[in-house]
């Protein structure tokens, strides 16, 4: 036999008595998520992560192909009891970390996430975390997308979310927040995010500032907000989507100039009067409308998408007329 063939069998010899000689993932990092596991009493989701094989290859990971350190953690629809395990924040190269519906994980989001500097995206959704949105979350500046929406989360929403540059989508959505909508949300400086705060239990005023903000969508349904919301809109922006519905906002729709660029607007269950501004005929890509259950009044205007819209979509107003209502007197 040649040497090159003895070599050839040597080294496939070897890995087969020791496999963890092929391994690509860093050990520093397999240590850590076998520690992970254990925290979480070894569940049959991560039943993959076997010390004796390499650990990117294992279920819920992925390696960077470049440095074959961790830098994606994904685990979903899963039986996942107990608590995130502080070992997630000793994963420095983490750029997703995505715990998705897991309704066995409880306790508070995990303090030792503020570690991961590298993180671009964080999404803890259909869990029952509970406790408050942390403040620490600031500290992640490279993040790109951030939700924690479908959870048990209390609380108020930090202001200092507001300093994340690069953030495109904020979704806190369906939760138990209450208090305020922080002031410095209109303040986003870099990318305006997408900003869905819908399903909670947020009151007071939408702060004026919030007005400065070229939103691309802003969904902040079904809370207890109240005053005016009118300066969300404008000629000027390239908003597309707002949905303000369920509230208790009062100001009149009569005044309002509409984007250009709207394809989605809700404003159902307000306390919204005036009327129907002849404008939101020139929308084009008005793809959807609700404006029930408020207190408008007058002729609904003629052209454009308007007529598109069945009755439920204007039903329960003040003295809305014309089509689809009868005719207005």
């Amino acid at each position: 036999m040649s040497n090159t063939s003895l070599l050839s069998l040597f080294f496939f010899l070897s890995l087969c008595i020791s496999p963890s000689l092929s391994d690509l993932c860093n050990p520093n990092d397999k240590k850590v998520l076998l520690k992970f596991k254990k925290s979480l009493n070894n569940p049959y989701v991560l039943a993959s992560w076997n010390p004796k094989t390499d650990c990117c290859d294992w279920y819920c990971v992925t390696c960077d192909l470049t440095t074959n350190r961790i830098n994606s953690l994904t685990i979903f629809a899963g039986d996942l009891p107990g608590q995130i395990p502080p070992e997630v924040g000793d994963l420095p190269y983490l750029e997703t970390l995505m715990f998705h519906k897991l309704p066995s994980l409880t306790g508070p989001i995990q303090p030792a996430i503020a570690k991961l500097k590298n993180l671009k995206t964080l999404r803890i959704s259909w869990t029952n975390i509970s406790g408050p949105v942390p403040d620490f979350i600031s500290q992640l500046t490279n993040l790109t997308f951030l939700e924690l929406s479908f959870n048990n989360l209390s609380g108020t929403i930090p202001g200092s979310l507001s300093k994340l540059q690069k953030l495109g989508a904020l979704h806190l959505d369906r939760n138990k927040l209450t208090g305020s909508i922080p002031e410095s949300f209109g303040t986003f400086t870099g990318s305006i995010p997408d900003l869905y705060l819908s399903h909670n239990q947020l009151s007071g005023k939408i702060p004026a500032s919030l007005g400065s903000m070229d939103f691309n969508t802003i969904d902040l349904s079904r809370n207890k907000l109240e005053g005016d919301a009118s300066f969300l809109f404008g000629l000027n922006k390239t908003t597309q989507r707002i949905d303000v519905s369920r509230n208790l906002l009062e100001f009149n729709l009569s005044k309002v100039e509409f984007p250009e660029s709207l394809t989605n607007l809700d404003l159902n269950h307000n306390k919204i009067f005036g009327s129907i501004p002849a404008q939101i005929t020139s929308l084009e890509n008005l793809g959807f409308l609700n404006v029930s259950y408020n207190r408008l009044c007058g002729p609904i205007p003629v052209g454009g998408k308007l007529q598109s819209f069945g009755y439920t979509e204007y039903f329960h107003n003040r003295c809305l007329c014309g089509a689809p209502f009868e005719s207005c007197k």
